[in-house]
């Protein structure tokens, strides 16, 4: 027995030692290198997917801003609430949907003709902004202030209001989407997005048909194609919302009628708000499945601040993935439950921080769920309201734990391997992924520091503020 340990012992030293060899050059590389060079490193490295993507608030204000004032060509025009006048009537709710004591909430003509006097003396036109106002419009929806938290950040959402619902809007930022990940290495998306709700210039409901039509339509552009970027969606239902149930129902069937697009569902929302807690939702989603197969569910969970069951009640739903995560760690019984799959937690670092579930990087759990089997990946999520990027959240999570070359591949081994694409396209993908990285991988250890010179990566304000490393912006 103890020859056979001893052995065994030998052997888990041998490929340890192996391994350590093996990354040798990127352990040399970290120690060498100025945070300049280790994010060029990581810009260009190749990447995996992003499965925790809002495609709402995972864009930039600038892109918003463009988008907005295009849309005259389709017949719509957009108002913005720059003053509040205290109109009689209104201001009594202020923790509900669309509250009224908040600034640059935008919504387009039909719905600011139904407005009284009053109230239109508080909106401007877009294209009618003073340049201080446009700078203010801009950084309403990112976090710029470091008093800014996670309720400034919810808010950001009743701004966007009518501005969401024109899939002219959509098709537009999903190609800047697209552009901007595929320069940094990102080959796939799975981006969260409610496809219900769109309507027309006038205010009358746009057909789902024709709202994937544009879509698609936009999809099959050449210039899209040739981001070399894999695009899919996760419907999302708000969990808290009165009606969340019925919009299950509404969206459960239309996922399966679009598989080629829609490939899960989502529940989406601060789970602060106990009216959208996990079981709530299990008799719906138990009804559904008697109806529709192999429908995938990656689930937000564990985004709270106090310890709770919520990610083990998220996998009785039927959840293969868990979105945030954060608070797996005080629930040890089902951390056991996930180690070494099937399930996957989306990781957020960046999200985590500014919205203030950690209060610096080193209380986050990430390094432990990696360390311990639990399948991770690296996501964004809102990265168009952090000011971030994909390779800000490597950039993160090699300067702050450390990362080996093996972890850093198998983080984007983990967001193909767990994504939901169709098994052909996810098989291709991962594929090219391996042989991405070993190119990479050869054509630095053949180049070195050199090589990096001619990579022009594209930053933007948090690694500025955050760590002091101010790249040029797009």
């Amino acid at each position: 027995m103890r020859t056979l340990a001893t052995a065994l012992l030998a052997i888990g030293t041998l490929f340890g030692s192996a391994t350590q060899a093996a990354d040798s050059w990127f352990e040399k590389f970290k120690a060498e290198a100025t945070p300049d060079q280790l994010y060029r490193f990581l810009y260009a490295l190749p990447k995996g997917g992003d499965l925790h993507n809002h495609l709402s608030g995972g864009v930039r204000s600038e892109w918003m801003w463009d988008a907005a004032i295009a849309q005259g060509e389709h017949g719509y025009s957009y108002y913005t609430k720059v003053r509040i006048n205290n109109c009689a009537g209104y201001g009594t709710n202020e923790y509900g949907q669309h509250p009224y004591l908040l600034l640059f909430v935008n919504m387009q003509a039909s719905s600011y003709k139904e407005l009284d006097a009053c109230q239109k003396s508080e909106y401007k036109r877009l294209q009618d902004l003073t340049p201080a106002e446009k700078t203010a419009w801009l950084d309403s929806i990112r976090l710029d202030r470091d008093y800014e938290g996670r309720n400034e950040f919810f808010g950001h959402w009743a701004r966007l209001n009518d501005l969401w619902r024109n899939p002219y809007v959509t098709a537009d930022i999903l190609y800047r989407d697209m552009q901007a990940f595929g320069k940094e290495g990102v080959v796939y998306l799975e981006l969260q997005d409610a496809p219900l709700g769109y309507i027309k210039p006038d205010g009358s409901a746009f057909p789902p048909d024709e709202m994937l039509d544009i879509i698609r339509k936009r999809l099959a552009a050449s210039d899209a194609k040739a981001t070399g970027v894999e695009v899919r969606f996760q419907s999302t239902v708000l969990r808290f919302a009165g009606d969340a149930e019925d919009q299950l129902k509404a969206l459960y069937p239309f996922t399966d009628q679009h598989r080629d697009l829609y490939v899960g569902i989502n529940l989406v929302g601060r789970e602060d708000n106990d009216k959208g807690y996990p079981l709530r939702f299990l008799p719906t989603f138990r009804e559904l499945r008697k109806h529709y197969p192999d429908v995938h569910l990656s689930i937000h969970a564990g985004e709270v601040d106090e310890p709770n069951e919520h990610i083990r009640d998220t996998l009785l739903l039927g959840a293969e993935r868990i979105g945030h995560g954060v608070n797996l760690i005080s629930d040890p019984e089902t951390m056991l439950r996930m180690r070494n799959g099937p399930y996957m937690v989306e990781i957020n670092l960046i999200s985590n921080l500014l919205l203030e579930y950690v209060q610096n990087f080193q209380q986050h759990p990430f390094p432990e769920y990696l360390r311990t089997g639990i399948p991770v990946a690296l996501s964004t999520d809102d990265r168009g309201m952090w000011d971030s990027n994909m390779t800000d959240e490597y950039f993160v999570a090699v300067r702050e734990f450390n990362l080996s070359w093996e972890e850093i591949v198998q983080l984007g081994r983990n967001s193909l391997k767990y994504s939901f694409v169709q098994e052909p396209v996810k098989q291709k993908l991962l594929k090219d992924y391996e042989a991405r990285v070993e190119r990479y991988k050869a054509q630095f250890q053949s180049r070195g520091l050199n090589g990096l010179k001619s990579v022009k990566p594209v930053s933007y304000s948090f690694t500025c503020k955050r760590y002091q490393l101010c790249l040029p912006q797009e």
